[in-house]
């Protein structure tokens, strides 16, 4: 099982941390399960790249980076070398600590 902690830049925002969470969902999807906003306009399918996150810890419970991701990566808002798409960071079988930061998703109105 799984433990995310989550932080956000925009402001007002709280981090929150999320426990007991199984294998081989996304991170977008626990996000959601969760009441955790983070934009996913294209339906959770590497198609845009408005579920942009910053994968801070944990970079190897997750699936690896892929080409197709990589290319929408670099159409996000303030892209860094720790930028992942949260439809396409599936946990992998095991358990850990990730820690995520969402960008400021006030300024973005879809894609």
């Amino acid at each position: 099982m799984y433990t995310i902690h989550f932080k956000f830049e925009e402001r007002g925002l709280q981090p929150l941390t999320v426990s007991n969470i199984a294998p081989g969902q996304s991170i977008l999807e626990v996000a959601l399960e969760n009441n955790i906003h983070l934009h996913h306009n294209c339906g959770m399918v590497c198609a845009c790249s408005t579920c942009h996150l910053y994968l801070e810890k944990g970079d190897d419970f997750v699936e690896e980076l892929s080409d197709r991701e990589e290319d929408f990566i670099d159409r996000a808002r303030n892209p860094k070398l720790n930028s992942r798409l949260g439809c396409q960071c599936v946990l992998n079988e095991g358990s850990g600590t990730i820690e995520v930061t969402i960008p400021d998703q006030s300024q973005i109105h879809g894609e």
